[in-house]
């Protein structure tokens, strides 16, 4: 025998060689789990499921690993991990390769094996589900827990119907049939039953088996053509049931050792279909009668000596069958107390006799078996689809009953009783009469409905006779009773004027219900149930009696009627002794059994007619109530007819009312929209003039503001110029002072200031743009510069200054007045930036103001669109000139780098002319800037510093007209300079002669 351990792998082989049966037992291949974690453990398979073909089996494993086992194809493939137990398989779908798996948390899933995807989420149990069984189309599905069943539609994966069962009866199984449309269900209580898939009606329920065989069916098989049913239990018998005859054919006693039969199935045969496979067992008892003579009622074993063919086995492996037959020769008393649920009607009374009640857990089968319900399903709902009855309609009004649930049940049997018979509808006291019965059966309406039926047929015999008047021949028949057997208490009644109405007919009606506790109730109709239905009118006689002793101290009426109206201190179980005593010895001729029927059980598949009562009054009654509906439906059409014309002639006035009041407030606000128009035209002629004047004041502000902006700047450029004078003073004559002590360390600081050169230059750079203190800042910072590039100069220039103090004058006032020019043009666009800047905020303050009015003056918005319009053209104008003066002053900046260049080349040029001067003084000095044209075209100029063969037309075309403008800017800068020297030149020669004046 191969062993295969599937461990960690999701897929690979069954076996590994051919595999051979063992000689034994026949295993194939033993499949086994095993984990390889740090501990491991073996992993059991729960469940089993084989697929129609009976090639592909799938197994799942208590930690939701579920594998399928291909046996053709000798391959296992793990298709799906569900964290959690399966609990039942089924594989046998109508879509081969899907499988349903009920698992842990009580939902069912469909999966695909090849995809391996959820394909289906099924809920609806609240236990666990142990049972699948797939219709053979594979259509349908029905899923078994403990306390439901459930059918599905697998095409749509939506629930059909539920199968609801009371608490105390659990299901064992619920299955289909093999090859037919019959659904199996199995419960706790060995019942059996057989319904139809399609409508879901009871087809036939099995008799219940032998009570010499006391076992319980936990397992079922049938065999595939649907025949036959084995089923067994905790016991070493086997019972088979013949489905077709609906009985017990065989019973297989088992080897002693076997204690409990676990799983059954039949072996598959070929030609048969598995129909004759109970395997021949070894038999110590075979005797087979007639076909024609087995019968499912009053069975009798008998077993006789034999033997057949066997093969050699121990003793103890030995199976013994017993047969079934029936006992023709039974009496007609036995057949008499025979139930159909194979209880003995004379077993239990002596039973119930003998404990004074039957077991609470059998009570509600035995009530069934005694009353004989048939469980006509197909009438009951025939009955309830009428709906309910006009009777019970407004039923809560006059019976508040806090439960919705026992409310709707109680309408629903009321309802249908009044569907069966047309004199419950006009039963006053039928509520009280089936509520007790409702309130205990309120899970099983159609046991319900049956019970109360059974009630008023059997135990109600002749009370609609002098309807609906009480029933004046049953309470007669109490009274004799009760005359008879105490005359002393039926004395009492009548000298207080007490009538059988008030002292037997409350009870009647009530059923004992509002006298007897549950418990109570429930013994006693235990009593009347298993005895003759003038059972009933004794218990009536019987309660009296034994409560003689309150009612013969009572002398009121009032007295009378609360005590039959409410629960007194009686033992029932002397109650119920009183009855039997009264059934013995009370006289034929007034014993109310002589003037009843014996039971009489409801008929199968249809109800009986119930008309015991005079129809006449009932139809009189029946036309008198239809009149009077009637008249009352014409008196309240009418009366509708009236408030209709009444409510329309109301709401007319109302109407007109409101139209006269809608148009006296529409007149009103119109008046009030003219005053408030009225109102706002004065309103926007005084905010026009409001907003005039204050755009004249904001005109005189801002010429206001311009001037002392003009003043300030002024002010401010001749304050600079002023300081920067007296800063060149200062400096001309620290320079004469320090001159000496310069010349050691001024290669160390030519360095220096050049460092300094560049930082000043990127800080010039970055406050162009802030405010007025950045811009002062940049002023000061400028004139270090200035005073840095002096330093620099001085250097490069201090043998011009050896040569003459007059020159360097000269030079030093040019370059300020270039200087001081530049700083000009750069205030002035400060200045002209700030006025466009204020022209943009009152361009904006001007375009919110006309929106504000264009809010309030719809009318003029054309107007005002162009206004804005013309406001708009005119900021872009002005954004134009912006950039145009933006240009000028890139142009002007420009303009300076020339002159600073232009300024180096002069310097150049003059210290050569000073060198050569000194070295040749009789040289007669040559006149400069005569040909202007000749010297500016010796300036360096940006346009030559580039490429031009890289650039496109356009921005050569740009770039030669930006330097035209820079030479003709290059030179008039020469002109300036050249005056300035002129002037410098004279400065110099004045400062000489009145230094020569003072030094003699």
């Amino acid at each position: 025998m191969q062993s295969t351990d599937l461990g960690n792998k999701e897929s690979g082989k069954i076996w590994h060689r051919k595999p051979s049966p063992a000689t034994r037992d026949g295993i194939i291949v033993n499949i086994i789990h095993n984990t390889s974690d740090y501990h491991p453990k073996v992993l059991r398979f729960l469940n089993v499921a084989f697929d129609g073909t009976g090639d592909c089996l799938i197994a799942g494993d208590h930690q939701g690993n579920i594998y399928v086992f291909d046996l053709y194809g000798n391959r296992f493939n793990l298709v799906q991990r569900t964290a959690q137990a399966c609990t039942a398989l089924a594989f046998n779908l109508r879509r081969k390769s899907e499988f349903l798996v009920a698992l842990a948390d009580y939902s069912i899933k469909c999966f695909d094996t090849v995809t391996k995807e959820l394909v289906s989420w099924m809920r609806g149990h609240e236990s666990s589900v142990f049972s699948i069984s797939v219709h053979a189309s594979g259509k349908y599905a029905i899923t078994t827990s403990s306390d439901t069943a459930q059918l599905w539609d697998l095409d749509t994966f939506q629930r059909k119907r539920k199968l609801n069962i009371r608490q105390s009866v659990g299901i064992q199984k619920v299955f289909f049939l093999p090859l037919s449309n019959t659904i199996l269900s199995c419960f706790k209580d060995n019942s059996i039953f057989a319904w139809e898939c399609d409508t879901l009606f009871c087809k036939y329920q099995l008799p219940a088996p032998p009570e010499s065989s006391s076992i319980l069916y936990k397992v079922f098989a049938v065999t595939r053509d649907g025949r036959i049913l084995a089923a067994g239990g905790k016991s070493n018998h086997l019972h088979l049931w013949c489905l077709e005859a609906r009985q017990l054919f065989r019973i297989i006693q088992m080897p002693t050792k076997v204690r409990a039969i676990r799983h059954l199935e039949f072996l598959p045969d070929s030609f048969d279909a598995g129909s004759n496979q109970p395997p021949p067992p070894l038999v110590k008892v075979i005797e087979d009668l007639p076909k024609n003579k087995l019968s499912s009622s009053d069975l009798k074993r008998k077993v006789t000596s034999g033997r057949v063919q066997q093969p050699a086995k121990s003793r103890e492996s030995k199976i013994q069958t017993r047969i079934l037959k029936q006992d023709l020769t039974g009496d007609f008393e036995s057949k008499k107390n025979e139930l159909p649920d194979g209880l003995n009607k004379k077993r239990l009374q002596i039973l119930l006799k003998g404990y004074g009640e039957y077991p609470t857990k059998y009570r509600m089968f035995i009530w069934r078996s005694l009353l004989q319900l048939p469980e006509n399903h197909t009438a009951f709902s025939t009955l309830i689809d009428k709906g309910t009855h006009v009777a019970f309609l407004n039923l809560q009004k006059k019976y508040p009953i806090k439960s919705r649930k026992l409310l709707r049940v109680l309408q629903r049997t009321l309802s249908a009783l009044a569907h069966w018979s047309v004199i419950f509808s006009d039963t006053p006291y039928l509520p009280l009469l089936a509520f007790p019965f409702v309130k205990l059966f309120q899970n099983n309406q159609l046991i319900c409905f049956e019970v109360i039926a059974t009630l008023i047929i059997n135990w109600c015999q002749h009370w609609f006779e002098y309807f609906p008047n009480p029933p004046i021949n049953i309470l007669s028949m109490i009274e004799n009773v009760l005359a008879f057997h105490d005359t002393e208490l039926l004395q009492h009644f009548i000298d207080h004027d007490i009538t059988s109405q008030l002292y037997a007919w409350p009870l009647l009606e009530t059923v004992f219900s509002e006298v007897l506790t549950r418990e109570e109730w429930l013994k006693l109709f235990d009593n009347i149930f298993s005895n003759h239905p003038s059972f009933l009118l004794m218990t009536v006689v019987a309660y009296n009696m034994c409560s003689r002793v309150p009612l013969l101290n009572c002398n009121l009426k009032d007295d009378f009627e609360f005590f039959f109206h409410h629960r007194n201190n009686l033992d029932i179980n002397v109650v119920i002794r009183q009855v039997y005593h009264l059934m013995e010895t009370t006289p034929t001729d007034i014993h109310p059994d002589s003037m009843l029927n014996v039971f009489v059980a409801l008929t199968k598949g249809q109800y009986p007619v119930f008309n015991q009562y005079p129809k006449f009054i009932v139809d009189y009654q029946t036309q008198e109530r239809e009149r009077i509906r009637n008249d009352e439906l014409d008196y309240l059409r009418e009366r509708q007819t009236v408030e209709d014309m009444q409510a329309k002639v109301d709401q007319q006035r109302v109407e007109d009312e409101a139209w006269y009041q809608k148009q006296e407030l529409l007149r009103k606000a119109e008046e009030t929209r003219r005053e408030m128009l009225l109102q706002e035209e004065e309103k926007m002629i005084q905010q026009r003039q409001r907003l005039a004047a204050v755009k004249r004041e904001l005109k005189v502000k801002e010429m206001h503001l311009q001037d002392a902006a003009r003043r300030r700047f002024l002010k401010l450029q001749q304050d600079q110029q002023e300081m920067e004078l007296r800063r060149l003073d200062d400096e001309i004559g620290r320079k004469v002072y320090m001159r000496d002590r310069e010349i050691a360390a001024t290669a160390r600081e030519l360095e220096m200031r050049q460092l300094e050169l560049e930082s000043q230059k990127r800080l010039y750079e970055k406050n162009l743009t802030e405010n007025q203190e950045a811009v002062a800042k940049e002023m000061r910072a400028d004139a270090d510069a200035y005073r840095q590039k002096v330093d620099l100069e001085e250097h490069m220039f201090h043998k011009l200054i050896e040569a003459g103090e007059t020159q360097s004058q000269k030079t030093q006032k040019v370059i300020k007045e270039n200087l001081a020019k530049a700083e000009q043009a750069c205030l002035n666009t400060d200045w002209q930036i700030q006025s466009l800047h204020k022209q943009k905020c009152d361009d904006l303050q001007r375009n919110k103001c006309y929106q504000e009015v264009a809010k309030l003056l719809r009318e003029n918005r054309r107007k005002e669109i162009e206004i804005i319009n013309a406001m708009v053209e005119e900021e872009a104008k002005k954004w134009k000139e912006a950039e145009g003066k933006e240009f000028c002053l890139r142009s002007a900046k420009k303009a300076s780098a020339l002159s600073d260049a232009s300024r180096k080349w002069f310097l150049k040029q003059e210290i050569n002319a000073a060198v050569e001067h000194a070295e040749n003084p009789c040289h007669k000095e040559e006149p400069r800037f005569q040909n202007e044209q000749e010297d500016s075209s010796c300036l360096p100029r940006t346009s030559q510093l580039n490429d031009s063969s890289e650039m496109d037309p356009s921005t050569q075309i740009s770039l030669n007209r930006r330097a035209v403008e820079w030479d003709t800017t290059g030179q008039n800068l020469i002109k300036k300079v050249r005056n300035l020297r002129q002037r410098l030149a004279a400065q110099a020669r004045h400062r000489c002669q009145t230094a020569h004046l003072l030094a003699a």
